[in-house]
């Protein structure tokens, strides 16, 4: 027989990979809001995970106000107008069928998530050594790692209490713009915009893409023997 201690490690695990299974990316919000009890219990997530100087030295920026949010957000419009639908509809040719029915229609919600979500949270993480656009070496990123594991404890975090995120990284001057308006103190950087709120009725759900893990799983050598 299991011990009390097994059975209840298994009854995590298998919790854990339903979490895994559940989470998708939204785009589409309701007016629902995402309290601060529960907006405090999923961004405590981001100090479970790993982190190569074991700080965690992350901080998060949490902006409600439509209005604050239409600022942060403003580059957006700019940026993104380049992509226009003749633009899109030529990619149907070079890009995978799941790839480009998510981009489809990821593309036109990237400044609409945003605001519509009523809750936008913006995190931060120190960094130091070498740029962090100009490493010398895979470890001089060590730290922008340790952000994208503690975000995507946010984002299991978040499903696992039924709220959605979407995810937006910063081109062009979006980063900088950022920094400046919340004053990010030097030294910290600005890795995405996560919108959290929960799903609207009717919210879109892409196609996740099916993928074998034996076809990418390689014993000893790349073509396993």
């Amino acid at each position: 027989m299991l011990s009390t201690k097994t059975k209840a490690f298994k009854y995590i695990s298998m919790d854990f990979f339903e979490v895994l299974e559940k989470r998708r990316t939204i785009r589409d919000f309701s007016d629902k809001e995402v309290t601060d009890e529960i907006l405090e219990k999923v961004l405590s997530a981001a100090f479970k995970a790993p982190a190569n100087d074991h700080l965690r030295q992350f901080e998060f920026v949490v902006v409600r106000s439509k209005e604050r949010i239409a600022k942060l957000i403003s580059p957006l419009a700019g940026n993104i107008e380049g992509f226009t639908r003749e633009n899109v509809d030529a990619l149907a040719d070079v890009m995978d069928k799941d790839e480009y029915a998510m981009f489809v229609d990821a593309m036109p919600k990237q400044q609409k998530m945003l605001a519509q979500s009523g809750c936008l949270v913006l995190p931060f993480f120190f960094h130091k050594g070498c740029p962090l656009l100009q490493p010398v070496c895979l470890s001089s990123l060590n730290y922008f790692a340790s952000v994208w594991a503690a975000i995507e404890n946010i984002l299991l975090a978040a499903t696992a209490e039924g709220v959605a995120c979407a995810l937006h990284i910063p081109i062009e001057q979006e980063a900088e713009h950022v920094k400046s308006l919340v004053g990010a103190p030097l030294g910290y950087e600005f890795p995405c915009f996560i919108a959290m709120g929960y799903p609207a009725e009717n919210a879109h759900i892409c196609k996740q893409k099916e993928i074998d893990p034996k076809d990418r799983i390689h014993k000893n050598t790349w073509r396993s023997e």
